[in-house]
């Protein structure tokens, strides 16, 4: 098995200053289909993703361990765990983004399972990267809200979306997460991701309802610094092909 990839928050911070645009592409283990794995990981490797992330919101197999051993066999790539409960955890990952859900009040996901975290995290040599997370409205219920319990924040208050993310900041968050859910109908709203990266100076990660290249590209254009794709290319391998 090859060795950790050191220091991915560097990694991402060079990349937002030489202007680099990043792409992770996000596996749900319970949404895996094993006899197509290898042909999944050669389409991964043939992209032009940067990173992987794995995690979901309900993760009810036990095969997050099984996935990262396969993904670190078969790609180079940084494997970042993208947990929704303290369950999801991997030592034989790369990193972990530690999410602390901004735009609920849940305490649970806001400080609760982080609580819960850290004593494993401590025993392990994962890279903890702080991250602050905030849920878009996108349209329709999404898995995140539904298992966190929480409201998204709405979609047409760049305002109260811009001071969540800078109160993410000034907390000490590494990276802020804008998304728009797993299957949203809509992503997240261009002016909105311009908005925010224009005013807040840690990366900016956007994900959900990103359905193309089209969609990507203008993420990138509004100011992501790294976009990250999860249902439409887990419905179609050949995402990048088009």
């Amino acid at each position: 098995m090859r060795q950790k990839i050191p220091n991915i928050r560097q990694q991402i911070l060079e990349a937002k200053s030489n202007g680099q645009k990043l792409l992770a592409i996000l596996l749900d283990p319970d949404k895996i289909v094993w006899e197509n794995l290898d042909h999944l990981l050669l389409k991964i490797n043939q992209s032009p993703a940067t990173h992987i992330f794995v995690g979901g919101s309900i993760v009810e197999s036990t095969i997050l361990e099984d996935l990262i051993a396969a993904l670190k066999q078969k790609t180079k790539l940084p494997v970042v765990i993208f947990p929704g409960n303290p369950s999801q955890i991997s030592p034989q990952a790369d990193a972990i983004l530690f999410l602390s859900l901004l735009s609920g009040r849940n305490p649970d996901y806001l400080i609760e399972y982080q609580v819960q975290a850290a004593p494993i995290l401590k025993k392990t040599n994962l890279e903890v990267i702080s991250t602050g997370y905030i849920l878009i409205e996108s349209g329709n219920e999404t898995a995140v809200a539904r298992v966190s319990k929480t409201k998204p924040l709405n979609r047409e208050n760049f305002d109260l979306v811009l001071a969540t993310a800078q109160a993410g900041e000034m907390l000490g968050n590494q990276l802020i997460y804008l998304e728009a859910g797993s299957g949203a109908k809509q992503p997240v709203p261009l002016e909105m991701i311009q908005l925010i990266t224009q005013n807040v100076d840690i990366p900016i990660i956007v994900g959900g309802g990103i359905v193309d290249l089209h969609g990507i590209q203008n993420a990138y254009k509004a100011g992501a610094d790294l976009v990250v794709i999860g249902t439409a290319f887990e419905n179609d391998s050949h995402f990048f092909e088009s």
